[in-house]
């Protein structure tokens, strides 16, 4: 097994709070999305997160479906996507992580699926249907491959966030609120206590996501983990501007990670 991708994930949180934002892969286009890529880095986002379209993404918020359907319209497919994210290799150096449902890890192969992740240079995936009891369904052959499985940690999980931390590879996806994807205008949750939990039992780096939107949001997370992800207020950027969207996305990213590093 080769740790670099995990390494390569870890690092990401080495030079203070990350920020990671989310986008739809194929949204408008793979074009734009390779652009975005580009410019998301040179912005100052420190890993990103890739949607890979799925036709029933049920963890998603109106904003991400309406982008996910954009992106099948569009003709985005899953050779696609990893055939853009390879050229984006090319010049993207921070860690790439995609958002996955299982159904196509299975449809595709899985171990097509992570011999395509290592050849395009994938470093993990989110897994949000795949229950932590049943991780070892792809587990298994992620390791074999050096892809991470990067575990989620949900309000409901309770007393299982001790046995999630233990296994985590990467980081560690902390959900801040129940339900879907979406903007929120409060965040509510006790998250300060999920990542001290965490804590007590690994140095995995946390990220928050779910609900953040604003510097102040995206602020206060960090303050409590070492990272804030954002993907709905990026995406709503994407689907308002389309085509132009670049500079858009590229001055929010700073902006929230200017925010981020003032913790």
């Amino acid at each position: 097994m080769n740790d670099l991708r995990y390494e390569r994930i870890s690092k990401a949180f080495d030079h203070g709070k990350a920020f990671i934002p989310f986008i739809t892969g194929g949204d408008p286009s793979l074009e734009v999305t390779e652009r975005l890529l580009i410019a998301m880095e040179e912005a100052g986002a420190d890993l990103i997160e890739i949607g890979l379209p799925f036709s029933d993404p049920i963890a998603e918020g109106e904003v991400i479906q309406e982008a996910t359907y954009r992106a099948l319209a569009a003709g985005c497919t899953t050779d696609g996507l990893f055939d853009m994210i390879k050229k984006a290799r090319e010049t993207v150096q921070i860690p790439l992580v995609l958002l996955t449902y299982i159904n196509s890890i299975f449809s595709y192969g899985k171990e097509t699926f992570m011999q395509r992740c290592v050849e395009c240079g994938v470093d993990g995936l989110i897994v949000p249907d795949m229950p932590f009891e049943e991780k070892d369904e792809v587990m298994g052959v992620s390791r074999k491959y050096g892809v991470a499985i990067i575990s989620l940690i949900a309000p409901t999980s309770k007393e299982r966030i001790k046995a999630i931390a233990r296994d985590a590879q990467g980081f560690i996806y902390v959900v801040s609120s129940l339900g879907v994807t979406g903007v929120r205008s409060e965040i509510t949750t006790n998250v300060e206590e999920m990542t001290e939990m965490v804590r007590q039992v690994t140095d995995v780096p946390c990220a928050i996501g779910f609900g953040i939107s604003r510097p102040e949001q995206a602020a206060r997370m960090a303050r409590v983990s070492d990272g804030a992800i954002v993907g709905s207020a990026i995406v709503r950027i994407i689907g308002e501007y389309g085509e132009e969207c670049v500079p858009a996305v590229a001055a929010y990213v700073e902006e929230m990670k200017e925010a981020v590093m003032q913790v």
